[in-house]
């Protein structure tokens, strides 16, 4: 019969509401797309502007920086190099050191950024030491001036420092001393805010101007007087008036690290615009730079320290930087615990107790100093072999600055950062009401995500210097064993997070890094868990490293909440989310090559073949059944609480039991008879290995035997599906084995320490 369906008319069609609806959803979404292009390319306009707009005023230098002030025929060459010699007990002056001294000596003020080590400190000493006056000498830290007067002492320079801690006796000597002509006081190391607060010091200060005794100012740590510095302090802004005060007394800033940018700023702020700018290389190349996975577990991370201070680092000294002074205190506890010569440093400690910390660590009592970023700025001490970041720093500039206590004395020193996911939330909620306080933390963040670009390029590009990889020579560990660069889309993973985010919206929950992972393995709070989200096949610090790199990229966001006690930090889309819907939308994530899923194909590949022997084997000689227990897709409560314990890892007895399965016949009875002892050491998480998958296809076997009337094409399906379970069981355990490898794999001997040490413990 005829078709009796009546035929609609195009024109007569009524698009639906749900249908207007998608069709809407999907012209925003492009809206999205094209609104974040337009907001990427802005971004990198106003950049490049900023950077030609600092550029030209720099050029104002350029009269000054023509004149060659690297002349041995000024009037006082001669009495620096006698002092020199003499006093100080060197030989040569450093690269840029004669220049900025003859620069102001000159009356000139001058902006000098050399990496630490460089030789700023004696930039300012020598030329007061030569002369008649004082040198007013600011600086943030007064283990930075102890540190300096101590060498001072040392030389018979007489030096004194007003700080909050300074005595009645000090503050009166250093009063009348400045007004005095026959005083032998030369240096004043003094606190900004000691200077900002004393009317006394800056009345004293102006008669020894009007007395020509008031010869020069050396800020150091010049740069946190630029609010977009790294280390922005309010009391540095107090020093912008000290131009308009002493017109004809000379500023001298030293820094580290300043980009051109904040040299701007800090010109500005000083009214010294357009000041000599002498600038060395930031490459320090005697430095070896390293990242490590930090562990999850505190007693392998301790473990880990123990062994480099013990072995790579014996009878060398060093310093560990941590973040918090709990922190600070808890580790030195702890290592001390182990038979390690370790002191504590931190601000809140008694002044009388650093000093004496400082002092055993100088004379080599103590290894190694556990200390907050209150330690170690400009300390004189040339054989520091090791820097070790126990917490990643809050900037680029802090790390550069940190790292750079090492080696000194040119010889090679390591720099050694220990980074994981967890330590980025403990800082982003120190950091994040500072101006640039998280852009700066991001950019650590993803100097630690990268392993394949050159260390060194990546300090080069931060510091707008050009560097080649003969500059490096294999002093980092991505020059010194280089992976294969590949390069995945990991646009599905940043949907997949969203669609857990969703979730947890809609039942009012805020979510933290940690739970969001948690609930992509399939942990955690059921509530929060998505059933359309698969399980990820790699390891949780390749998800840590993911979730990382979408939130230095704009996919993912922090909320931060505060608490009486804390500022939390919670998880949510970010401003690039309307791109990352779009499921052509790509986000480009580098990785280790093919490290990970290798792993797990050799391990299925060598399964396959040991399931065949194994059923020709059986099918000669059936096996009694063993079990009647099921394959589960996910682990039971006690695998789970194991594996949470081990940090989300496999125990080292998990994986031999994988080994073995893989392997003969006799091995995977010498298995079996491990998982059916009583040893609680195996009756937990080795549940979920193949031992009950074995039993599920020896029960399926059994079955097969027990009805013989069934069809060689029902045998034939039987045995393919207990095949393939088997395989996706093996894949599954194999991906956990995976998990025991690090991201960060530094050199094949340390890889090898590493598994005697897990195997040990």
């Amino acid at each position: 019969m005829p078709d009796d369906k009546p035929v609609i008319n195009v024109d007569d069609y009524q698009v639906t509401e749900e249908e207007e609806i998608a069709a809407i959803d999907y012209e925003l979404r492009q809206i999205d797309v094209e609104l974040q292009k337009l907001n990427d390319r802005r971004k990198v306009l106003v950049k490049r502007k900023e950077k030609l707009r600092d550029d030209a005023l720099l050029k104002k230098s350029i009269s000054l920086s023509n004149r060659n002030w690297d002349r041995e025929n000024f009037p006082w060459y001669a009495k620096l190099m006698e002092k020199l010699n003499n006093v100080f007990k060197i030989k040569n002056l450093r690269k840029l050191q004669l220049p900025t001294m003859n620069a102001i000596m000159s009356k000139e003020d001058v902006m000098l950024i050399m990496p630490t080590g460089g030789g700023k400190s004696l930039c300012y000493q020598l030329p007061a030491v030569i002369s008649n006056g004082i040198t007013v000498v600011v600086s943030p830290l007064v283990s930075l001036m102890e540190d300096q007067l101590h060498g001072l002492r040392k030389v018979n320079v007489k030096a004194m420092m007003l700080s909050s801690t300074a005595s009645k006796e000090d503050v009166k000597e250093i009063m009348n001393s400045m007004t005095d002509a026959k005083s032998a006081l030369r240096l004043i190391y003094i606190t900004p805010e000691y200077m900002a607060k004393s009317k006394r010091f800056m009345a004293k200060l102006q008669k020894a101007y009007t007395m020509n005794r008031f010869d020069r100012i050396a800020i150091d740590e010049v740069h946190c007087c630029s609010q977009w510095g790294h280390d922005f302090r309010p009391d540095y802004k107090f020093l912008g008036v000290l131009k308009s005060m002493f017109p004809d007394v000379p500023i001298l800033g030293l820094t580290a690290t300043a980009p051109a940018k904040i040299i701007v700023d800090v010109q500005k702020m000083l009214d010294i615009e357009g000041c000599l700018v002498l600038r060395a290389s930031f490459n320090r190349p005697n430095l070896y730079y390293e990242v490590r996975c930090k562990p999850a577990l505190k007693e392998e991370c301790m473990s880990m320290l123990e062994d480099l201070l013990k072995n790579r680092f014996s009878n060398k000294t060093g310093i560990i930087y941590t973040t918090t002074i709990k922190d600070a205190e808890e580790l030195t506890t702890d290592l001390r615990s182990r038979g390690l010569r370790v002191g504590c440093y931190h601000a809140m400690l008694e002044a009388s107790f650093r000093t004496k910390v400082h002092a055993k660590w100088l004379s080599g009592e103590y290894q190694a100093v556990i200390a907050t970023i209150a330690f170690g700025l400009g300390i004189d001490k040339p054989d520091v072999r090791f820097v070790i970041h126990h917490c990643i720093s809050k900037s680029m500039e802090n790390f550069y600055q940190e790292s750079g206590r090492a080696g000194r004395d040119g010889q090679k020193a390591e720099c050694i950062v220990l980074y994981r996911l967890a330590d980025v939330f403990k800082l982003s909620g120190m950091v994040f009401k500072d101006r640039v306080g998280l852009e700066n933390l991001y950019r650590v963040i993803a100097f630690c995500l990268d392993q394949n670009t050159c260390r060194r390029s990546l300090i080069a590009t931060h510091f707008e210097e050009v560097w080649t990889s003969s500059d490096c020579a294999k002093m980092c560990d991505n020059c010194r064993l280089p992976r294969e660069k590949k390069e995945i889309d990991i646009g599905s993973c940043c949907r997949a997070l969203y669609e857990i985010m969703t979730k947890a919206v809609q039942s009012d929950t805020r979510l933290t890094a940690l739970k969001l992972i948690d609930s992509w393995f399939g942990k955690g709070a059921v509530s929060l868990r998505v059933p359309s989200v698969s399980i990820p096949k790699h390891s949780r610090e390749v998800a840590e490293n993911i979730v990382a790199h979408l939130l230095i990229e704009g996919y993912l966001q922090e909320d931060f909440h505060f608490t009486a006690y804390s500022t939390i930090s919670y998880l949510k889309r970010g401003p690039k989310s309307g791109a990352a819907l779009n499921k052509s939308h790509q986000i480009m994530f580098r990785v280790k090559g093919n490290l990970i899923q290798s792993t797990c194909d050799s391990l299925v590949e060598k399964y396959q073949e040991s399931t065949d022997s194994r059923k020709q084997s059986q099918t000669a000689s059936p096996s009694k059944p063993e079990s009647n227990s099921k394959y589960k897709p996910r682990e039971d409560a006690d695998a789970s609480s194991k594996r949470q314990k081990n940090g989300g890892k496999l125990s080292d007895s998990n994986s031999k039991s994988v080994e073995k399965k893989s392997g003969t016949k006799d091995k995977h009875n010498s298995s079996k008879n491990k998982h059916n002892s009583k040893d609680p050491e195996h009756s937990g998480s080795n549940k979920i290995g193949l031992d009950d998958k074995r039993s599920s296809c020896n029960t399926k076997k059994n079955n097969h035997t027990k009805h013989k009337s069934s069809n060689t094409e029902n045998k034939h399906s039987v045995s393919e599906k207990t095949r393939s379970d088997n395989i996706q069981d093996v894949t599954v355990a194999s991906e956990r084995v995976s998990e025991k490898r690090k991201v960060y794999v530094i050199d094949s001997s340390d890889e090898e320490d590493c598994s005697k040490k897990q195997k040990t413990s």
